[in-house]
């Protein structure tokens, strides 16, 4: 097999977002290129990123996978690989990929899975191929009626506190962008691995090889549908509206979990094995472990606001005399700044062409959150800012002083919006004169459950408003605009990380034997991809340690 590497312009292939005319324009400049037949090969496309260099033209680089049904043929091509330069030839002996080291286990008792998430959804999907029936327990509702409870939620401000953009199946993760990049080291390709499950189950095949791929909230909700009813298939079970309660735990061993549905009706369920994937926003379950002893530890985590801009601006800072071009996707950006107090603001999960979304999931407190369908063809762009906390930030040496920190910005914040869901909203401008914005330029805040105006510097500690400030000037300076007058921060971003670590060790199991913290709510994940890769490692360390026993 011979990957092949080269550039075209940007308009090369006029629809960048259709893989049937990709593939197959890249084909015909492969064939053009090599001088042989189209039908003398076959083409996978393993790579697009954009080369947007000053002073240069636009272009995307493409690289590609052949496969020829004449060998010799393949031979002679490589030997001769100068003669097709600028393009680079690279001779492949195998395909690197990822297979679960285990296809058949038997274990003592059904694995139970809390949480239905990245983490879970993985987790669940390794252990049902194997055929061992794990049983999935989700205290919020399937994709279908998560919709709905957040569309009542954003319409009429009612809030279901187990139902919501924090919980329910797909995780936090379903009502986002979607970004399917991961800045973890994973030598077994388990990433790719991901990708590939996604695309089967319904994803767009161009997260294979986009430089920076999504899906967006609206193809992930029906991905995540595909994977749970193949789980189910295979012998899962998957419980919706089924709040974890409790954890037996007897010698260090788990032996059992208590469970209630959305009528309150409690139930038992035996098992020795959880997989703890319950997200960073279950905040009773992390009170549960520490009643139950079971080792955790404050981390850093982040707080800050929402930034919206024009996306129209960011196009054209972006791509300059580009912006507007078809064959270009909405422009993203992702920005760190280290200001003069040691500290550093930086982006986080940007969403080109997206909104900001009401992310709450407690009464009385206000979270944002940002989201894109997958098209990114909204008015603005919109990006956390985020400012870490460090332990010693914190008032007292509490486990629990975190989370106490992020639930009082979140009352705050519904106190500051007029207790009514709204959201305090700043424009920077404002910001910077420490006055209430009373009215929006051409940035329209699209936090659905509406805005109010407020200064900001009530709902956060010095540290935080300090290192907003220096940094967003700083960043302009990197992102020409970004500190414009009339953009907008809708506040507060509290829920980006965790602020508590479930302990486990290199078999990843907790000090309670049986018990896998997973994902992002235990502390050992920072997105999509990188929480459905810890949950494949823990069904993996699972499975080797129960074919030990039942072989």
């Amino acid at each position: 097999m011979l990957r092949i590497s080269f550039s075209l312009p940007i308009d090369a292939i006029p629809n960048i977002n259709d893989t049937a005319a990709v593939s197959g324009g890249l084909k015909r400049y492969a064939s053009q290129l090599l001088k042989i037949n189209e039908e003398a090969f076959t083409l996978t496309v393993t790579k697009r990123s954009l080369d947007a260099r000053k002073g240069r033209p636009f272009l995307y680089v493409w690289a590609v996978e052949v496969h020829f049904n004449d060998k010799e043929k393949e031979k002679k091509i490589y030997r001769d690989r100068k003669r097709y330069a600028p393009a680079v030839i690279e001779y492949i002996e195998k395909e690197e990929a990822y297979a679960f080291p285990y296809s058949a286990c038997q274990a003592a008792a059904r694995p139970v899975v809390a949480g239905f998430g990245p983490a879970g959804i993985f987790c669940a999907l390794m252990l049902a191929r194997c055929g061992l029936n794990p049983i999935v327990v989700e205290r919020g509702g399937s994709v279908d009626e998560r919709v709905k409870a957040v569309e009542t939620f954003f319409r009429r401000q009612i809030l279901d506190e187990n139902c919501n953009i924090q919980f329910g199946e797909g995780g936090a993760g379903t009502f986002s962008d979607g970004k399917l990049n991961t800045l973890i080291k994973d030598k077994n390709y388990r990433g790719y691995f991901v990708l590939n499950e996604f695309v089967k189950a319904g994803a767009p095949a161009d997260i294979l090889y986009i430089n920076k791929p999504h899906i967006g909230t609206d193809r992930l909700r029906e991905v995540v549908k595909n994977i749970r009813n193949e789980i189910i298939a295979l012998g899962g079970e998957v419980l919706f509206n089924t709040a974890l309660k409790d954890i037996y735990i007897e010698n260090s061993r788990i032996c059992g979990i208590l469970c209630a549905d959305s009528a309150g009706r409690q139930f038992e369920i035996k098992t020795d094995t959880v997989f703890l994937g319950t997200g960073h926003s279950a905040r009773d379950v992390f009170a549960l472990l520490a009643k139950k002893g079971v080792p955790m530890e404050r981390k850093p985590f982040s707080v800050g606001v929402r930034i919206e801009h024009l996306q129209s601006e960011i196009d054209k800072t972006q791509y300059r005399n580009y912006a507007g071009s078809p064959c270009l996707p909405a422009a993203d950006y992702k920005l760190v700044f280290h200001t003069k107090n040691g500290r550093a603001l930086y982006t986080f999960c940007m969403c080109p062409g997206g909104t900001v979304v009401a992310a709450s999931s407690e009464k009385g407190g206000v979270v944002t959150n940002g989201m894109s369908y997958h098209a990114r063809d909204g008015e603005n762009a919109n990006s956390a800012l985020l400012v870490a906390v460090q332990p010693q930030d914190l008032p007292s040496d509490s486990l629990f002083a975190g989370v106490e920190l992020q639930r009082q910005l979140e009352r705050k914040a519904f106190e500051l919006g007029g207790r009514s869901y709204k959201a305090p909203c700043q424009l920077v401008g404002d910001f910077f004169e420490r006055k209430a914005t009373t009215t929006f330029g051409r940035v329209k805040p699209t936090y659905p459950c509406g805005v109010t105006g407020a200064v900001l510097h009530e709902l956060f500690p010095s540290f935080v408003t300090e290192t907003l400030r220096e940094g967003i000037l700083g960043m302009d300076a990197l992102l020409k605009g970004f500190a414009a007058p009339d953009a907008a921060l809708t506040a507060p971003e509290s829920r980006s990380t965790s602020p508590i670590r479930i302990l486990r060790g290199g078999d990843m199991q907790s000090e309670v034997r049986g018990l896998y913290p997973i994902g992002e709510g235990a502390g050992y994940a920072g997105g999509i991809m990188s929480a459905a890769i810890d949950g494949i490692k823990a069904a993996e360390s699972y499975c080797a340690k129960i074919s030990k026993f039942y072989k």
